[in-house]
């Protein structure tokens, strides 16, 4: 006695919804990271008053002035030569390319002046300095 049906079996099908919310995951997190990767460097900006929040273009160069005064851009420390070279080559990219510089409060002011200086020479026009509300 066979008491099973031969209706033929239906495959389920590759269930695309998981996949989908999985790559969503891995896109946020990676965009989330490289959103906050120039802000988790030990440089203490200063407070201001009268600062006003600024969204930074995707093309803005976040420079980092450290106490020590150390250069850091993208994680990166570099010499007053490799800045300068960089920014050059950004400027031939880019005429208006903007720079953010970011100067920790208890550095010197003359690493602060002597990244706006190079910023100078390379033909940079439009700088922004970085403070905390």
């Amino acid at each position: 006695m066979n008491l099973r049906s031969h209706a033929p079996l239906h495959h389920p099908g590759i269930q695309l919804a998981p996949l989908v919310l999985l790559l969503l995951l891995i896109f946020f997190l990676l965009t989330w990271n490289a959103a906050r990767n120039e802000n988790e460097l030990d440089v203490k900006v200063p407070k201001a008053s009268a600062a006003k929040e600024k969204t930074s273009p995707i093309g803005d160069v976040v420079v980092n002035v450290k106490a020590d005064g150390n250069v850091v851009v993208n994680r990166r420390t570099l010499s007053a030569a490799e800045l300068s070279e960089l920014l050059k080559s950004l400027v031939q990219l880019n005429a208006e390319q903007a720079v953010v510089i970011r100067g920790d409060e208890a550095g010197a002011y003359r690493n602060v002046i002597g990244v706006l200086n190079i910023c100078s020479e390379a033909g940079i026009t439009n700088v922004a300095f970085a403070t905390a509300k």
